[in-house]
C-alpha cells in the first residue's frame, strides 16, 4: 500500500522504480512542522518553500522496495519514520546486508546513475521522495545546502567505516554487542537513550550484516541473555548491564 496524501498510487516502471504523482507543496510544507526526523533530517538545516515544493511525502507499507540495485537513480529519498534495509547482491547470489536506514537518514544521494544497492522497508515508513534533476537545480540555486550534504556524506562515511571494522577481526559476540550498541546510539538523538533496542530486522538480516549465520546470531544473543547482560524482549531486546556489554564489544 503506498498513500500520498490519502491520493496516491503505486505504479512501477520498466525499472521497477516507483512512478509517484506530485504532492502539493503547500501540503507538504505543513507536514514538515509534524514530521518525527525534523530536529535530523536534511530539512532541518533549510525548512524553505523551495524544498518543501519539490518533495513528494510518501507512505510505504513493510517489505516495499523503494528502489533496486542497478535500476536507474532518479530520486533521493529522506526517511522520515520507519527503517529500511540496505542489501546488495553478492556474484554468487549471497546478500550482504549494508546497514539500516532510520529517520533523518538520506536514501539514493550519490554521484552515480544507476542504485549501487536495494532499498527494501522493514516497517511501515514515511519518506519524502525528490526528484534528482530538481533536487540537484536547487543545490546550484543554495549552495549553503552544500554544508548539510557534506555531513550526510561524512556520517555515511563514518558508518562504512564502522561496518568494515565489524567484519573485521572480531568475534561473534563483539560484533553483536556492538551492533546492540551502535543502533542504539543511532536513535538516541530521536527518542532519547533507553535500554531499550528496537529491531526491526529478523535475525537473518542481522547475520547478513554482521557476516555470520543466523544460528550463530541466536546463539551468541542466547549467550548474553544467559549472562544477564541482556534480555530478549518482542521486537527487540532490553540492555541489562551497559557497561558488560561494552566490555563485550570492546568499546
Amino acid at each position: 500500500m503506498l498513500d500520498i496524501d490519502h491520493a496516491a498510487q503505486f505504479e512501477p516502471d520498466n525499472q521497477r522504480q516507483l512512478r509517484l504523482p506530485m504532492a502539493a507543496g503547500g501540503a507538504v510544507r505543513g507536514q514538515c512542522e509534524r514530521c518525527p526526523a525534523s530536529d535530523v533530517a536534511f530539512c532541518a538545516a533549510h525548512v524553505d518553500e523551495a524544498l518543501a515544493d519539490i518533495a513528494r511525502r510518501v507512505r510505504l507499507e513493510a517489505k516495499t522496495t523503494l528502489f533496486e540495485e542497478c535500476a536507474r537513480s532518479d530520486a533521493i529519498w529522506s526517511l522520515a519514520s520507519g527503517a529500511v534495509l540496505l542489501s546488495k547482491l553478492l556474484p554468487d547470489g549471497r546478500r550482504q546486508v549494508l546497514g539500516i536506514a532510520l529517520p533523518g537518514d538520506f536514501l539514493g544521494l550519490s554521484m552515480e546513475t544507476a542504485h549501487t544497492f536495494t532499498a527494501t522497508a522493514l516497517t511501515p515508513v514515511t519518506v519524502c521522495r525528490f526528484e534528482r534533476v530538481r533536487f540537484s537545480d536547487l543545490l546550484n540555486r543554495a549552495p549553503q545546502l552544500m554544508r548539510r550534504v557534506f555531513v550526510i556524506f561524512s556520517k555515511e562515511l563514518a558508518l562504512a567505516q564502522d561496518h568494515m571494522l565489524l567484519l573485521g577481526r572480531r568475534s561473534a559476540e563483539e560484533k553483536v554487542a556492538s551492533f546492540l550498541l551502535t543502533l542504539r546510539a543511532r536513535r538516541a538523538p530521536l527518542q532519547g537513550l533507553s535500554a531499550r533496542v528496537d529491531l526491526p530486522m529478523t535475525r537473518q538480516d542481522i547475520g547478513d550484516y554482521l557476516g555470520l549465520t543466523l544460528e550463530t546470531v541466536s546463539r551468541t544473543m542466547t549467550k548474553l541473555a544467559q549472562r544477564k547482560i541482556i534480555a530478549i524482549i518482542p521486537d527487540g531486546v532490553r540492555i541489562l548491564d551497559e557497561e558488560r556489554l561494552c566490555s563485550v564489544a570492546c568499546l
